[in-house]
């Protein structure tokens, strides 16, 4: 057996020699493997790396245009989007050893989501929430008089879940789009991507690397949490509930403290898609969202509402689901689970079996389950890896009264029908709390510049600097030419 071996960080600011670093393997026995060394750090260390990589950025990125940011950006992802480059290779070679995905899946979802973060779509990023980019780099007019200017933070703190492979590119880029300097914490499971990601970008601009650093230490170390939250000025976590309240418990009041927890999302399937000839595409579709990354996102579904009326039934429909669940099987296998995944998979499988009129479809390995439930409305969470709910109802107007006990949870809602019934549904789940509505088959893949859990990728990194257009006029009165 092979081993490849990473370091896990980019210290800047610290002497690597003094540095303790621990291995963790990743893969299992007989298998290509990875070995991780891991940093062991100390809250000292922490203030260190902070002031170095706002010193870097004060010298650097604070004073640049904001395009020399975007241009650089697209360049290291260009190299990425390259697979004759090195860490792409890596990449696609060591992803799917440390997070047990199918090689092919990590592959093209790669590709895919790359392509998100090349220069026009961020342009689009940056514009969703400043019309005039320019903001970012000097004073502009503002619409009710005056000028503004948008500063970022001095210090962008990150800590990252890894349950989808590349995550923490989201947060990464928003920070560089506002010349904020940032530390990341990556996580356990994945905390690879960004360190790579970073390397990269080291090619394309080195100055612009030297803004970001990257630490890792084991979840719930509250002193290292502390320590990494004191020194920032705004933070973003991802994680469970119960993680983002024991991290949020860590952050001062002066540090700004952006979350996103736990979500839920689901899909609403028309009548009009349930005719011979669209059913079959519609059912691919869906179970494609299903698939991905094994429904480890937020965005990904838990269950489908099934709209009565068509010429497919809602049964019929959880059957074309299964038939195109197995044939994904075989293009992209599942992931091992662990014991405690297979425990809980099993319990859900038997919850499902005992509601009234329920059906549960599944082939003799356990790795998909479609359950099918004539009778049992309520949006209920999926077992998650390759689990979903096919729920009969009888007009897609009940799904928003269904779905609006999970007000505070719901994300994302894919929807299959006419364009009159698209907006429509859509007011009505936007009422329920849905911030993200798409097609079928792209649950997994946000557009650029997305507001997230419905709020602002970039204004709510930032502070905005007035000057009142009392205070210009006032000017006037001190200029040369006054008379």
């Amino acid at each position: 057996m092979t081993t490849d071996v990473e370091y896990v960080g980019r210290l800047h600011g610290l002497d690597p020699e003094r540095i303790h670093w621990e291995p963790r393997q990743y893969g299992g026995d007989g298998e290509k493997s990875l070995i991780a060394l891991t940093p062991n750090l100390q809250s000292a260390d922490l203030s260190i790396i902070a002031s170095k990589v706002r010193l870097n950025a004060r010298n650097s990125v604070k004073t640049w245009p904001v395009d020399r940011v975007l241009t650089a950006i697209d360049q290291t992802v260009a190299r990425l989007l390259d697979r004759s480059h090195p860490v792409r290779k890596k990449m696609e070679h060591l992803l799917p050893i440390v997070t047990g995905y199918d090689e092919e899946m990590v592959r093209i979802g790669l590709t895919g989501y790359l392509k998100t973060f090349r220069k026009p779509q961020l342009q689009r990023f940056i514009t969703e929430d400043f019309p005039n980019p320019g903001i970012l780099d000097k004073f502009q007019p503002l619409v009710k008089g005056g000028f503004g200017r948008a500063f970022g933070p001095d210090l962008l703190a990150h800590v990252w879940a890894g349950n989808v492979p590349g995550l923490p590119l989201w947060t990464l880029i928003a920070g560089l789009l506002v010349k904020a300097a940032s530390v990341g914490k990556v996580a356990t499971a994945e905390p690879f991507f960004a360190g790579w990601f970073h390397d990269v970008l080291a090619e394309t601009d080195p100055e612009l690397a030297k803004t970001i650093a990257l630490v890792w230490w084991q979840g719930g170390n509250t002193e290292l949490e502390a320590g990494l939250f004191r020194e920032a000025d705004v933070a973003l976590a991802y994680g469970g509930d119960t993680a983002i309240a024991a991290l949020a418990a860590q952050a001062p009041a002066s540090t700004r403290f952006l979350a996103h927890g736990h979500k839920i999302s689901f899909g609403l399937i028309g009548r009009e898609a349930l005719d011979p000839s669209r059913a079959s595409s519609t059912a691919r579709k869906a179970a494609y969202d299903v698939v991905r990354y094994d429904q480890q996102g937020c965005y990904s579904p838990h269950v489908f509402f099934v709209e009565k009326g068509g010429a497919i039934s809602p049964e019929t429909f959880g059957t074309y689901i299964a038939q195109s669940l197995a044939s994904y099987e075989e293009k992209f296998p599942r992931r091992p689970l662990s014991l405690a995944e297979a425990s809980s998979l099993v319990e859900w499988r038997m919850a499902e079996e005992t509601r009234l009129g329920g059906k549960v479809v599944e082939p003799c390995n356990g790795n998909w389950t479609v359950s099918i439930q004539l009778q049992d409305r309520a949006l209920r969470p999926s077992g998650l890896n390759r689990t979903i709910r096919i729920v009969a109802v009888d007009d897609l107007e009940e799904t928003p009264i269904l779905s609006k006990p999970y007000k505070t949870l719901i994300q994302t809602a894919a929807i299959s029908a006419t364009p009159e019934r698209l907006f429509n549904l859509a007011s009505m789940l936007g009422e329920v709390g849905v911030t993200r509505v798409t097609a079928l088959g792209d649950m997994t893949s946000p557009e650029a510049g997305w507001h997230h859990d419905g709020r602002f990728n970039l204004l709510d990194l930032v502070r905005i600097t007035e000057i009142e257009a009392r205070a210009e006029t006032a000017a006037e009165d001190l200029a040369s030419y006054a008379d």
